[in-house]
């Protein structure tokens, strides 16, 4: 007994030191499509923090199937402009210089919790994310527009 419970605990730092990846969300297809603003390193980076989403809370139980880029246009200034609105109106009182938008399928759980529709494809739901200069993405806006 005492060397299933060893076993365990040894399992669950393992686990626990190399971060366990939800399975539906490595299997995500990516497609970086074309920019002239964002490297692919760019735009790996905003996607992780997308795919860190899917793997907490209410995210972990649904399926990740793509993750797309919008385009160039969409990451204008005036879209820029109302994100710095809502990060101001959120009390994030950094100052962004630029914005990113991403397009997800995912599909949900059959336990789907209130807001999402059980066993369910939802399609080109969006996901904007801003940063500053040499800063790291964050996650500012996310759902239907």
């Amino acid at each position: 007994m005492k060397k299933i419970i060893s076993l365990l605990l040894l399992l669950a730092c393992i686990c626990g030191v190399t971060g366990c990846q939800n399975d539906t969300v490595s299997n995500a297809k990516i497609n970086y499509g074309t920019s002239s603003i964002y490297s692919e390193e760019d735009m790996d980076e905003a996607i992780e923090v997308i795919k860190d989403e899917f793997n907490t809370g209410e995210w972990r139980e649904f399926e990740l199937q793509s993750i797309s880029y919008s385009s160039d246009e969409e990451c204008d200034p005036d879209n820029l402009g109302w994100l710095r609105e809502l990060a101001e109106a959120n009390h994030v009182a950094e100052d962004f210089t630029q914005c990113i938008k991403f397009e997800t399928d995912f599909h949900t759980s059959a336990n789907a919790p209130g807001q999402w529709n059980e066993d369910t494809e939802y399609n080109d739901f969006q996901w904007w994310l801003v940063r500053t200069d040499d800063g790291e993405w964050q996650l500012l806006s996310w759902g239907y527009c």
